[in-house]
């Protein structure tokens, strides 16, 4: 018998859009999706998983709020994979239209529940994150700072897998430049998308394939 298809569903900003064909509902994206989505494919083409992506290029998260039962709870997915907040971060200071700290996380918990309320699906919070590189995004830090402990928050609220992209990426800048792993401090570089895939691939591995009958 063969398994029932299983659907991976990665939902986010520009960092998971990565310029995908909106056209295409299958299109991953050049990104860090497409990247972990293929090497899946590649060392395991047993399982019969399905790949999404629903990443929009300058969400917020109550950009998700207002699409997530189009974009999320109808496709009804097994795993769903969260990168958002940058953007909530970003716009204070290039556009004067800051997210308090109180909104993202009361934005992001609704979606939360929405899942947990409509679909079956384990989920994966992905730290937003930010590079010292320009000089400037060092003061995003107490923007960022907060809702980034607010991703830590509801995880642990929610019992959901946790990505901590911050760190990983803080952490690798000290053997490489930070504008190798993102030249802007926020878009990754293929570099940078690929070490996203890396580690989101082994939390898949360590936390949710036996789970999710996918071995």
């Amino acid at each position: 018998m063969v398994n029932k298809e299983k659907i991976i569903l990665f939902q986010g900003d520009s960092i998971t859009d990565a310029g995908r064909k909106r056209e295409d509902d299958y299109d991953l994206g050049t990104g860090y999706a497409m990247m972990a989505a293929s090497m899946f494919s590649a060392t395991s083409p047993e399982k019969n998983v399905k790949f999404l992506n629903r990443g929009i290029s300058g969400n917020r998260v109550k950009d998700l709020k207002f699409r997530w039962k189009e974009d999320c709870i109808n496709l009804n997915p097994d795993i769903i994979s969260i990168l958002i907040g940058i953007n909530d971060c970003w716009r204070r200071y290039d556009s004067n239209d800051p997210t308090t700290t109180v909104q993202f996380k009361d934005d992001y918990r609704y979606i939360l529940q929405q899942l947990k309320d409509k679909t079956k699906a384990e989920i994966i919070l992905c730290e937003p994150f930010v590079l010292p590189t320009p000089d400037d995004r060092k003061k995003w830090r107490e923007d960022l700072d907060p809702k980034i402990n607010v991703v830590r928050e509801l995880a642990r609220e929610f019992g959901t897998h946790l990505l901590p992209l911050d760190g990983i990426f803080n952490q690798v800048s000290v053997y490489k430049d930070p504008d190798f792993w993102a030249p802007d401090g926020v878009h990754p570089s293929n570099a940078g998308h690929a070490l996203i895939a890396k580690e989101w691939l082994n939390l898949l591995k360590d936390s949710l394939d036996k789970s999710l009958s996918l071995l």
